[in-house]
């Protein structure tokens, strides 16, 4: 029985990166021998076992063949025989496919095995596949566009892009569920470059399966993806502010449809089909003289009154990418100051307990308000 440390944590320590999880593959062993050692198993599709004191994952070396459609349509096969290098060649890329022997208390040791090359792909800088069976798993080209937008710096071999373009045509891009897509998009979205994510979706012809019908339209056009990373660079890099940048182009409709074929968080739609609405106002008023009963219209969109902190989030995003948001962003303080228990005091006794009123008193009062400040 040997333990190694194999993937991501060998391509990041010969990239100099920190390393923050591990993944270990146990050659030579069994599920009867694993639990006697004290390890307890936890995989549901194959061995997959927690260590007795650290709690990290231990997988048996494992070999896959092809049953069925989709990421999930394998049958795993684990076994003593089973080499290292049977286990790493059905991982995904050369560079993730390396491999360092650890000893008893977790420490790797020894030369870096590397039956595919990784290190010269890693050296080149580029992403190429391991094994004909890359084609097989339709996860592994939303894996590499995340990639792609993680290491800007790599190029995606010929053979590999080919491989990738074979996955989209197959149709089993159809088959992977919304959450793990959701996944992959919002982890390349947060990455140092993002437009490499939806550059490798483009070029595998995938965009169109993956993403807003709208969306894959505008990334077509050279002056849009360039607007785009513009945007990126001026931004944060936080998942609202991205998804919000890359969407703000759609209309709010659009994004609610897409956001549901992802399963995208309800707190990112929203910030995303707010920001949307904000955009079309702007654009609606590029003298910045901004209709009082329009601002308020968004303000209650944003419910600048109840979540404060979102909507001026919002207005610091399009701040940074440098739209004129200064008057709004005068007329909402203004208007946040407004003494509600003063307005309802000032109502007649029998309507103070009338919701409707009561709301339309504060709505007069807000665009009362808001015309001031917007001509202050």
């Amino acid at each position: 029985m040997k333990i190694y440390a194999v993937g991501g944590a060998i391509r990041d320590t010969l990239m100099g990166l920190p390393v923050h999880d591990i993944d270990y593959v146990v050659v030579g062993s069994s599920v009867e021998e694993m639990i006697a050692k004290g390890f307890r198993p936890v995989g549901k599709d194959f061995p997959v076992f927690l260590h007795p004191e650290t709690q990290d994952e231990y997988a048996l070396a494992r070999t896959e063949r092809k049953t069925g459609k989709g990421y999930k349509g394998f049958h795993f096969y684990a076994d003593p025989s089973v080499t290292l290098e049977q286990d790493l060649e059905r991982r995904d890329l050369t560079i993730n496919a390396m491999a360092q022997e650890v000893d008893a208390n977790g420490r790797q040791f020894g030369q870096i095995i590397d039956p595919y090359n990784g290190q010269d792909d890693l050296a080149a800088k580029v992403f190429r596949h391991v094994s004909d069976a890359f084609a097989e798993d339709p996860l592994r080209l939303l894996r590499i566009a995340r990639f792609a937008a993680r290491f800007p710096e790599f190029s995606v071999a010929d053979e590999t892009l080919g491989a990738l373009r074979a996955i989209t045509l197959s149709g089993e891009l159809n088959t992977l569920s919304a959450e793990r897509i959701w996944q992959e998009l919002a982890r390349g979205l947060v990455a140092s470059k993002p437009m490499r994510l939806f550059q490798v979706l483009l070029d595998a012809g995938a965009a169109k399966t993956i993403l807003a019908p709208t969306l894959t339209a505008q990334l077509s056009e050279e002056s849009f993806r360039e607007e785009l990373i513009a945007y990126f660079s001026l931004a944060g890099n936080s998942i609202e502010e991205r998804c919000a940048i890359t969407l703000m182009n759609l209309p709010s409709s659009e994004i609610r449809s897409w956001a549901e074929c992802v399963r995208m968080p309800i707190d990112v739609r929203d910030f995303s089909e707010i920001f949307s609405d904000l955009r079309i106002l702007i654009k609606k008023y590029p003298d910045t003289a901004y209709q009082a009963v329009d601002v308020l219209a968004w303000f209650n969109r944003a419910d600048v009154w109840r979540k404060p902190e979102r909507a001026q989030a919002l207005l610091n995003l399009a701040e940074k990418l440098e739209m004129p948001v200064l008057p709004l962003i005068n007329a909402m303080r203004t208007a946040q100051t407004i003494n509600t228990a003063e307005i309802i005091a000032g109502l007649a006794a029998e309507d103070r307990s009338n919701g409707e009123r009561i709301g339309s008193a504060f709505e007069s009062a807000r665009l009362s308000t808001i015309t001031t400040a917007l001509v202050a």
